[in-house]
């Protein structure tokens, strides 16, 4: 018998800190068992487990560290067999590891991008490869997508590393979704706008290796990293909360028929209307293609 809507199995990954961390509080205070994938449990990350037993012990939450470091298969599948051993099931998959980068384009060096690109998209695959033969024999799931609106909305410039991936992570959870519907598993894209404050993305992002390249675009954008990062700051308004993005996850798992695509984007900058364009042309074309079923 599957589980209840309201009593799933979910795994999060990236969840020391940002996002992850308050979706995995979320979900447990909504009444699921959650495990937080996270690296260097025993070791760097040793405060967030602590952490979240605590919240565990003062909420009467289902919550979990478990150790996973989404760059690695062997961790990855070592991680999904934990959940699975421990709870009989998996019901959820909610793809959160990500990490950013700022500065010049061409400052970074191709090692850079192949690394974000690792953490970013890679490390969706590899999750999804330990996980999906459990869903798909099962004939039941969900795998949600932490994304962002910088696929298809505003983008300022020094952030092409970071737009770059999670572009190409759109990319692979579009696909996914039609390979997955007929396997009974759900696919939802939580699109969140850029959150100056409540996450660790711009306070832990990466800087360029070729430091001399980035110092030659001093000559005509001086100061433009800061200008972007203050100018995101005041388009995003007083109210903007990043806890949203967690609601969101929440809401979608609850929910019987998932969504496809949620935004959360306090700025509007403008990805929620394109999105609405890609994805009803897309699911256009796959009806003339003799796909319906995969809308």
């Amino acid at each position: 018998m599957g589980a209840t809507p309201m009593d799933k199995v979910v795994v999060v990954t990236g969840a020391s800190s940002g996002f992850g961390a308050l979706t995995v509080r979320a979900l447990a205070l909504a009444g699921h068992t959650v495990y937080a994938g996270m690296r260097e449990t025993g070791g760097r990350n040793a405060p967030a487990v602590a952490g979240l037993a605590e919240f565990g012990d003062a909420n009467g939450a289902d919550v979990h560290a478990v150790e996973l470091d989404v760059q690695s298969q062997e961790s990855a599948d070592a991680a999904i067999a934990t959940v699975i051993a421990e709870q009989g099931r998996l019901d959820v998959v909610v793809h959160n590891a990500g990490h950013m980068a700022t500065g010049p384009a061409e400052a970074f060096t191709p090692e850079q991008y192949a690394a974000l690109y690792d953490v970013n998209v890679l490390g969706t695959q590899r999750v999804n490869r330990a996980a999906l033969p459990h869903l798909r024999g099962r004939r039941s799931g969900h795998v949600v997508w932490v994304g962002s609106s910088s696929t298809r909305g505003g983008t300022p410039p020094y952030l092409a590393p970071y737009f770059a991936a999670k572009a190409a992570m759109d990319a692979l959870a579009v696909s996914y979704r039609a390979e997955l519907l007929r396997f009974g598993i759900h696919t939802t894209i939580v699109v969140p706008g850029a959150f100056t404050s409540g996450t660790n993305h711009f306070a832990h992002s990466g800087s360029p290796a070729d430091t001399g390249r980035a110092a030659a675009y001093e000559e005509l954008y001086p100061g433009l990293m800061e200008q972007v990062g203050a100018r995101l700051a005041e388009l995003e308004p007083a109210w903007a909360d990043a806890g949203a993005v967690a609601d969101a996850v929440v809401a979608a798992v609850a929910a019987r028929q998932p969504p496809f695509r949620v935004h959360v984007d306090p700025s509007s900058d403008g990805a929620e209307v394109v999105n609405a364009v890609a994805d009803r042309v897309r699911a256009e074309f796959l009806r003339r293609a003799g796909l319906a079923d995969l809308v």
